[in-house]
């Protein structure tokens, strides 16, 4: 199964694609290492607190990488919105172009609720069962951050959109992991 990388590497794709997907890749590497510091604590509840905070954080910094933030669209002219919505809805992601709320994140990481659930009896069985469970959190953070970069690359492929060519740190209103 090919890489999200090299899904953005295809001919018809240009560098632009590719540099959002390294951005987002490495965000998102940064955000499993926190879920995975957090899985490891056996404090009850605490993994969960974390990871949707940063599911929170996460979702719309992958979305801006790509041009898909509410604010991104809203700039773009009404046949290209057209084209992006409808390439959303082919998709059927709830996490692009929208602003994200708890409900939404919690509907994401229902795709991995097994996993969480895994995660949360794990941390009861001593050092071996908090690696486990922060391999799981890592795991569980990267399955829905690959899953939404890939949803991502379909849709400005769809709707041929232009991804932004600067990054998230050189932002002024970024927020940092």
């Amino acid at each position: 199964m090919p890489s999200t990388l090299h899904r953005a590497h295809d001919d018809t794709l240009d560098a632009a694609l590719a540099a959002a997907v390294k951005r987002s890749r490495k965000l998102l590497n940064k955000r499993a290492m926190v879920a995975a510091a957090a899985s490891a604590m056996p404090v009850p509840g605490l993994d969960w607190a974390v990871d949707a905070a940063l599911l929170s954080r996460l979702i719309p910094e992958i979305n801006r990488e790509f041009g898909l933030t509410p604010s991104q669209l809203d700039q773009l002219d009404p046949k290209k919105r057209d084209q992006v919505q409808k390439a959303v809805t082919m998709v059927g992601s709830v996490l692009i172009g929208k602003f994200i709320s708890r409900e939404l994140v919690f509907k994401a990481a229902t795709k991995v609720g097994v996993r969480m659930s895994t995660r949360q009896l794990a941390k009861f069985v001593p050092f071996a069962g908090q690696i486990v469970s922060a391999a799981v959190g890592y795991a569980a953070i990267r399955y829905l951050g690959e899953a939404h970069m890939k949803d991502c690359i379909w849709v400005a492929r769809q709707a041929q959109l232009e991804v932004p060519l600067l990054g998230i740190s050189s932002k002024p209103d970024a927020i940092s992991p």
